[in-house]
């Protein structure tokens, strides 16, 4: 199957254009130990095929040890989880936004463009010199996830189109 990888950007804070915040929405720091991050990842990915729907013990492993800096966030929902933001700090300034995504039972309740803007303000925030936040998204993704990147200020920078058997 034909995928379109789509990379985008934000290279200066003001870019930002947040979405209207949502009450009970809260986005909080989870230690890199917690067992909550390979559950949740998975059940976040599970509906779109990401890696972490089927990543072994050993696979998580060596994902957690590839970036020692990489932070965690727990998207919470009038106190239930509800999705995570992980951002990986990178050389010169840079911040990944590796993953972001809501729980299944949480998509479609207009959730996704506030917690969307608290994770963007938690990777400018990550280091006082941060000169560029990005991150990619996949035609196999959410059908909103392009859609509110770039409503929330995002600048598509590359595309890569390829095949995912």
């Amino acid at each position: 199957m034909e995928e379109i990888v789509t990379y985008v950007e934000m290279t200066a804070r003001s870019q930002l254009s947040p979405a209207a915040p949502v009450p009970g929405l809260a986005l909080d720091a989870l230690d890199r130990s917690s067992p909550m991050i390979a559950d949740l990842l998975a059940r976040i990915g599970a509906p779109y095929g990401w890696r972490s729907a089927s990543r072994t013990e050993q696979e998580w492993k060596s994902w957690f040890a590839e970036c020692p800096d990489r932070t965690f966030w727990l998207l919470s929902f009038e106190g239930e989880p509800a999705g995570m933001v992980t951002c990986d700090p990178q050389a010169a300034g840079e911040v990944e936004i590796r993953s972001f995504g809501l729980l299944p039972e949480f998509v479609g309740k207009g959730l996704g463009g506030y917690a969307l803007t608290l994770g963007i303000l938690r990777a400018w925030d990550l280091a006082p010199a941060v000169t560029r936040v990005w991150l990619h998204t996949s035609t196999f993704d959410h059908e909103n996830a392009l859609p509110n990147y770039h409503g929330r200020g995002f600048r598509t920078f590359k595309t890569e189109v390829g095949d995912r058997s």
